[in-house]
């Protein structure tokens, strides 16, 4: 059996490689290799942590770490000290005998910073490209977390979703993300965007791998990897709300009819057309509402506790960009930040109907009503269209996703990668109510074997490509 050691000095070896084309690791842990050797020692001494222990991890740069650096992306937080403590998650990864083997790139403050921003580009981290594509995204926030696996940096990584941070990057690099329901795993010591929709989450390339993840990182204590084991498909009704959810991409449309057929030969029951209400301009401006409001206000809690001299609110995060415009505001601006400093406080009343409306359409009368009436176990969705093209000139377009009604509702959202269309991963993505991840890996297990077994595994990604 390779010793943790021997498996993280191959992953730095990797790094030191394969992460010149992709750009995913902003900073590697000094002592990555004084980590795995001590793990190896316990468990030469009969010790185990947990079934992960001494695999190797990579976390998002917005998640507190003790002895690394924690920036979002931003010049303004790079040059202060460390966090004073890891974050809640960190200290459930290191107590189940991981190796923080780095941090990730990823969109700069989680991608709330401007409406035009590009996915993957920080000022700390720069640019994070596609294995699959170096002229293609990797989508966003969690763009580091998703490119290192596809690239075979790590087996593990973190990612954080407020609306498709998870759920975007292992769609466009062929991995699996799990957006928990939110609360199931703690935030305390990420820096925030919403505290009513921010939620991290583990990411890996086999459903039973992040399934184990989600066993370390989250309150419940389940044993989430117990569920990924075959058989579970049979009887399950999965429903497919196909008017509001299919139709911005071909390729995605096609691989999702595909992944359907696989689940329904499997033993699952389809119950096509269990559409939900559209998510209309009044809701995309409510959700924004509710955003805003809390991130202005959760930011500054979380600034308070950072030590050395960084910014304390958001208005002098805003200040320290005007200030270093030629690094922080080279591609895209801060028109969110800005936007948020104008708008209503948590005290308001625009912010709290707002966030009732974002609760009423995607919870009471959305995804709830819809799995009640037509007694169903999960949604099967389209997740993305391939990834676009990288433009760090013009606005960044997504034809359409699958992500802001869990979002908003603050449900669980686990995506597979189904088939590369043109040389390009695409995914589909099962939906639950609160609570249901034991459900949905179950779902997402039973269809990764079907798809194995039909079409195989997603090719590795080569080096250099362009499509």
């Amino acid at each position: 059996m390779i010793t943790s050691r021997a498996a993280v000095e191959e992953l730095l070896d990797r790094i030191e490689t394969a992460d010149l084309h992709t750009n995913a690791v902003c900073t590697l842990h000094p002592d990555a290799l004084g980590q795995a050797e001590a793990l190896d020692a316990e468990a030469a001494a009969g010790r185990t942590r947990s079934p992960l222990h001494g695999r190797a991890i990579l976390v998002k740069d917005n998640v507190d770490t003790h002895d690394l650096p924690t920036t979002a992306g931003s010049l303004a937080l790079a040059d202060a000290p460390p966090p004073v403590r890891d974050a809640a998650l960190v200290q459930r990864l290191r107590a189940a005998g991981m190796v923080v083997l780095g941090k990730t790139n990823l969109s700069e403050w989680a991608n709330i910073r401007d409406g035009n921003s590009a996915s993957g580009w920080s000022a700390y981290g720069g640019l994070t490209r596609n294995p699959y594509g170096l002229n293609r995204s990797a989508g966003g926030s969690s763009s580091g977390s998703g490119a290192a696996l596809a690239a075979g940096l790590a087996p593990f990584a973190i990612g954080t979703e407020t609306d498709g941070s998870i759920s975007c990057p292992a769609a466009f690099n062929g991995c699996v993300g799990i957006k928990p329901t939110v609360g199931l795993v703690p935030t305390t010591g990420v820096v925030p965007i919403s505290s009513s929709q921010d939620s991290p989450g583990p990411m890996a390339m086999t459903v039973r791998d992040a399934a184990a993840l989600l066993s370390v990182l989250a309150d419940d204590g389940v044993d989430y990897a117990a569920h990924a084991v075959p058989g579970r498909l049979a009887g399950k009704r999965i429903g497919v709300p196909r008017a509001t959810y299919w139709g911005y991409s071909p390729h995605a449309d096609a691989a999702a009819e595909r992944a359907v057929a696989l689940l329904a030969a499997e033993g699952a029951t389809i119950v096509d057309h269990t559409d939900l209400p559209e998510i209309g301009e009044q809701a995309w401006a409510d959700e924004l509402t509710v955003l805003l409001v809390e991130l202005r206000h959760g930011l500054a809690g979380y600034l308070a506790g950072r030590p050395g001299d960084v910014p304390r609110t958001l208005e002098e995060v805003v200040q320290y960009n005007r200030d270093h415009a030629d690094l922080e505001l080279a591609h895209f601006g801060q028109s969110l930040f800005e936007q948020a400093l104008e708008g209503p406080t948590v005290d308001d009343d625009a912010y709290r109907e707002a966030r009732d409306r974002c609760v009423a359409l995607t919870r009471t009368d959305g995804i709830d009503k819809v799995l009640r009436e037509h007694a169903l176990d999960a949604l099967v969705t389209p997740s993305y269209a391939p990834a676009a093209p990288i433009d760090l000139v013009n606005p960044e377009a997504h034809p359409g996703s699958c992500t802001s009604a869990t979002a908003m509702a603050g449900y669980p959202l686990l995506t597979v990668p189904t088939e590369l269309a043109a040389g390009l991963p695409v995914a589909v993505s099962f939906w639950g109510g609160s609570g249901s991840e034991r459900t949905l890996v179950e779902i997402a297990h039973g269809y990764e074997l079907a798809r194995d077994r039909s079409t195989g595994p997603l090719p590795e990604p080569t080096f250099p490509t362009f499509v």
